[in-house]
C-alpha cells in the first residue's frame, strides 16, 4: 500500500516545507508515502470560483488510478482524535488499496471530485492555511504509525 498526500501549489514557506520534508523522511520507516504537488492554476483573475474548482478538478482526477482509494481532507469530512485516525490508516493499510490523501484549492473541490471520493477527512472545525495542512497531516501520519508501533512518540 502506497499513501500518497495529493495538494495543489507548491508551499512557499521554506520553514513549513522543511518540517514537512521531516515527517516525510520520518515516515519512511513505516510505509510507502509521497507528497504530489499539482502546478497552481494561472491567470485565475479571469476565472470563477467555479471555473478554478473545475480546473484544479480535472488535475486531481487526472492524477488518481481507478484503484486508488481517494480521501478528501474537507471541512466537512469525519473528525478524528489520533488514536482513532491510527485506527482508520490501520484498516486502509489491511485494505490494501493505495490511498491518496487529497488538499483542494482555494475554493475547495468540484463536483466530480466529490462524486470520485470514497471518504472524507476534517483536521478540525478551524481553517487551516493549505500549507499548514500539509504538515498537519504529514505528523498525523506519522503519530498514527507510531500509535500502530506502540512507540513512544504519543502520550495520552
Amino acid at each position: 500500500m502506497r499513501v500518497t498526500l495529493l495538494v495543489v501549489g507548491k508551499t512557499t514557506d521554506k520553514r513549513i516545507e522543511s518540517m514537512t520534508d521531516d515527517y516525510k523522511s520520518r515516515l519512511s520507516h513505516y510505509i510507502q508515502f509521497d507528497m504530489q504537488v499539482l502546478p497552481e492554476l494561472r491567470n485565475t483573475k479571469n476565472l470563477t470560483q467555479e471555473q478554478q474548482k473545475e480546473a484544479e478538478g480535472k488535475m486531481i482526477l487526472a492524477s488518481l488510478s481507478a484503484a486508488d482509494m481517494l480521501v478528501l481532507l474537507d471541512e466537512h469530512g469525519k473528525e478524528y482524535r489520533s488514536m482513532e485516525f491510527a485506527d482508520y490508516m490501520q484498516r486502509l493499510m489491511s485494505a490494501g488499496r493505495n490511498v491518496v490523501f487529497a488538499v483542494g484549492g482555494p475554493y475547495g473541490f468540484s463536483k466530480a471530485v466529490y462524486e470520485r471520493a470514497d471518504a472524507k477527512l476534517s483536521l478540525s472545525k478551524m481553517t487551516f492555511s493549505h500549507q499548514m495542512v500539509r504538515l498537519f497531516f504529514v505528523e498525523q501520519i506519522y503519530r498514527a504509525m507510531t500509535i500502530l508501533r506502540n512507540e513512544p512518540y504519543h502520550h495520552e
